[in-house]
């Protein structure tokens, strides 16, 4: 696996620096610039080149570039240009909200795509069937800022049971914490659930189709273990490959979710950002981003090749 991991990284690098190059040009293209956003519409021309000049954005793109990735290379992210902070600790600050919030809603994710992929499979109940697979498909087509705002709704207003905004981090009260955690991380978990429980719900019913379910099940085999021992361990590897692209949905989708919910994550940085035309700050962000889904895409690769046996890293069997 370590050199499967090896292999990989020229690839990864390639495909980081093109980004890194996409995402510089795209930035300069998007209407709007950060040295209005911080002079101002009524400022004179005296003083935009004076902020031009400051900023460097008078410099050739290729000498911005290279600053730009320099920083990022040495960890010198510089400072935003429009909230003056260093932008390393704003997305420290961001992150560590981030990351609660995606671990939470994968939790939640996994556990939900069982529950419904396993009963939308094997329950003997067509009705169940039924329900556990209808359920997959509504929270599969209802758009994340559509159920993020039904849930605050019924539980925010209507039964006011969970706070609907905010962040309270679970070390400094978990009690507290984790109520304003809910709701966001149901939220983000349901259209991820929805996937895996469809393509786990698919995996199983092709297993019990299969030759070596029919022998088990002609042999006596108890049905819970039918399932179990037989079925799932050929079922999960599809389930994980999917798993891993969800896991970076999850973090596309959290910026909706986190502006939803005012949760104070690197999502919602990003649409302050973009907002506030930082652009420093937004080419920074979507650059972690892709090296997030990156990395993810490989720890999958390694995680299906330890499930199943048969696949070899690498393409060979």
């Amino acid at each position: 696996m370590l050199r499967y991991a090896l292999r990989r990284t020229p690839s990864m690098l390639l495909t980081l620096f093109l980004a890194s190059v996409a995402i510089f040009g795209l930035t300069r293209l998007v209407p709007g610039s950060t040295v209005t956003a911080i002079a101002g519409s009524n400022a004179t021309p005296a003083t935009i080149q004076a902020i031009t000049r400051d900023l460097g954005l008078d410099r050739p793109l290729p000498e911005q570039y290279w600053r730009w990735l320099h920083g990022l290379l040495t960890g010198d992210l510089q400072r935003s240009a429009v909230l003056d902070q260093p932008i390393g600790q704003l997305i420290a600050r961001g992150l560590g909200a981030t990351v609660e919030l995606t671990v939470a809603a994968a939790v939640l994710a996994a556990l939900l795509a069982f529950a419904l992929g396993v009963l939308g499979a094997t329950s003997r109940r067509a009705f169940v069937r039924g329900a556990a697979r209808s359920v997959m498909t509504f929270a599969l087509a209802v758009p994340p800022y559509v159920s993020g705002t039904a849930l605050i709704v019924v539980f925010g207003v209507l039964l006011p049971v969970f706070p609907v905004g905010g962040r309270i981090s679970p070390l400094q009260d978990p009690e507290l914490g984790w109520q304003y955690l809910v709701l966001p991380a149901l939220c983000l978990a349901l259209p991820v659930s929805a996937v895996l429980g469809r393509f786990l719900a698919d995996g199983l019913d092709q297993a019990f189709t299969e030759d070596f379910t029919r022998t088990a099940t002609a042999l006596g085999v108890r049905r819970a273990r039918l399932i179990t021992v037989h079925a799932l361990p050929n079922a999960l590897p599809p389930v994980l490959t999917v798993a891993g692209i969800q896991l970076g949905n999850l973090l596309a989708g959290s910026a909706i979710v986190e502006a939803l919910f005012a949760w104070p994550g690197v999502g919602q940085l990003l649409i302050q950002a973009i907002t506030n035309h930082d652009y420093l700050l937004v080419q920074d962000l979507l650059l972690i981003a892709v090296t997030a889904f990156l990395v993810l895409q490989l720890l999958t690769d390694l995680g299906q090749a330890g499930l199943d046996q048969r696949t070899r890293l690498g393409g060979r069997s």
